[in-house]
């Protein structure tokens, strides 16, 4: 069985920081976006293998939809 998961994905000067925000300590960090992609994949992998089938239901079964918004500074 296949689940989306919600990841945020944040760049700064020392590369990538993802995290899930539905699966508490779920995170990681990466010198580029395929590494950091990689690195919560197997993450999540071994997150979701700690919960019970009713757990995986209730952490898994939210949709997030994020965007940027452009402001302009005075």
């Amino acid at each position: 069985m296949s689940y989306r998961v919600n990841v945020i994905i944040e760049k700064d000067h020392h590369g990538y920081y993802a995290y899930c925000p539905d699966l508490e300590g779920c995170q990681t960090q990466g010198d580029n976006f395929e590494e950091v992609m990689d690195h919560i994949k197997e993450a999540i992998d071994l997150y979701i293998e700690t919960l019970s089938k009713d757990e995986r239901s209730s952490y898994l079964g939210r949709e997030v939809f994020t965007t940027s918004v452009e402001v302009d500074v005075a």
